[in-house]
């Protein structure tokens, strides 16, 4: 067991290599996968130390209020299990030649695991319809399905196959983004975390790399909103590459 000065040089290795990999995370993330490894650590020394290492810890966002009605109900309808609510959106990118790729990325509001991300030049209609199809067999169809007035999901092939398998949708209403903030949420994180810092020559590399992300991200990655801990933990939980503290074999 390291103790003293020896524990706390260990310590601070191990919270420069979180930081050097995660370079988007702030302390609270950085100090639950420590404990994930082994440390027994509270946020606020995780904070200090990385603050005397210089190392740069963002800012607290303010909360957002929540849209409400008049009679006091929330505007949208909130996920209360797993499997209840899905919703999928689109984001956009470019490779190393400028050429433009989306990503569709599809989400459990409940759980807040990213079910898929995929990558293409173009997608439409039948492109969401498979995807989710894969997912349906995999996974089972979920209640609602919600999504923006995008015309890949308003088509009518989408708005007629959904019903048929037992799928309610929901669009928001146009010009509303905050109506599907579980998604708009994720498309942050993914941009902030992945598509801002890759470098990409082919869409094929984009998705390799995304899938990749996507398992720390589902298994791996502490949620504020789960109480630092991942959507979809594996048991045991994957440990990040760090070496922990030293506790004698």
């Amino acid at each position: 067991m390291l103790n003293g000065r020896a524990d706390e040089d260990q310590l601070v290795a191990d919270i420069i290599e979180l930081a050097r990999q995660f370079g988007r995370y702030g302390y609270r993330r950085i100090a639950a996968l420590l404990r994930v490894a082994g440390w027994s650590v509270s946020d606020g020394r995780v904070e200090r130390l990385l603050r005397r290492e210089g190392l740069k810890v963002p800012h607290k966002q303010p909360k957002k209020g929540r849209l409400w009605l008049n009679n006091g109900s929330c505007v949208r309808l909130r996920p209360e299990y797993r499997n209840h609510i899905w919703s999928y959106d689109f984001v956009h990118c470019r490779t190393d030649d400028g050429k433009a790729f989306r990503t569709l990325n599809i989400l459990d509001e409940h759980s807040r695991e990213c079910l898929a991300i995929k990558v293409k030049r173009k997608l439409n209609s039948s492109d969401v319809i498979d995807a989710l199809t894969d997912l349906f067999i995999l996974r089972a169809a979920p209640s609602f399905i919600r999504s923006d007035n995008g015309p890949e999901f308003s088509a009518v092939a989408m708005q007629d196959w959904l019903p048929r398998v037992g799928v309610k949708p929901m669009r928001i209403y146009p010009g509303s983004p905050w109506e599907n903030v579980y998604n708009e949420r994720f498309n942050g994180t993914l941009r902030r975390e992945v598509l801002n810092t890759e470098w990409f020559a082919t869409t094929e590399q984009a998705q390799i790399v995304i899938n990749h992300w996507l398992k720390h991200y589902n298994h791996t990655r502490p949620h504020q909103a789960l109480n630092m801990r991942p959507p979809a933990p594996e048991s045991p939980l994957e440990k990040p590459e760090i070496t922990g503290p030293d506790t004698g074999g």
